[in-house]
């Protein structure tokens, strides 16, 4: 990681953080796309899953600073890995949204946590949880 610079703006003395400036980019523009849309990257083979238990934001950080013994690491304990064809279908047949980074030439996706007021419900025949809002959307307490 890129240290920490101090640098003179007119008569004051800002602190600029590179890694911080970068996570910031990232999160903004990070967003929830359906899988549909990402068909023609998959094709590709430039869709990244990035498995749940890890950061999105980081993982996007990790590739961007091309942190390859990190990134190696994880992909060797699965936690970053090219979306498989299995998982790709899953996806398209449950019309799944998912949030999505790009990295150039990488886009970097994970699955969406339910939100607030939403009730994670297991699928029938499925170990998956979809999210599922409340009539109106009222949230039950």
């Amino acid at each position: 990681m890129r240290p920490i610079e101090d640098r003179r703006i007119g008569s004051a003395t800002a602190v600029i953080d590179p890694a911080g400036d970068a996570r910031r980019t990232l999160n903004q523009e990070t967003a929830r796309i359906p899988w549909r849309d990402l068909q023609r990257f998959f094709a590709q083979g430039k869709v990244i899953w990035v498995r749940d238990g890890l950061d999105l934001i980081e993982t996007a950080l990790l590739i961007a600073r091309d942190d390859a013994p990190t990134i190696d690491a994880e992909m060797a304990r699965g936690g970053i890995v090219p979306v498989p064809d299995r998982q790709a279908r899953d996806w398209f047949e449950t019309d799944a949204s998912l949030w999505a980074v790009v990295v150039k030439p990488w886009v970097l996706v994970q699955e969406a946590a339910c939100t607030s007021g939403s009730t994670p419900t297991p699928a029938q025949g499925s170990s998956r949880t979809f999210c599922f809002a409340p009539p109106n959307g009222l949230a039950s307490e």
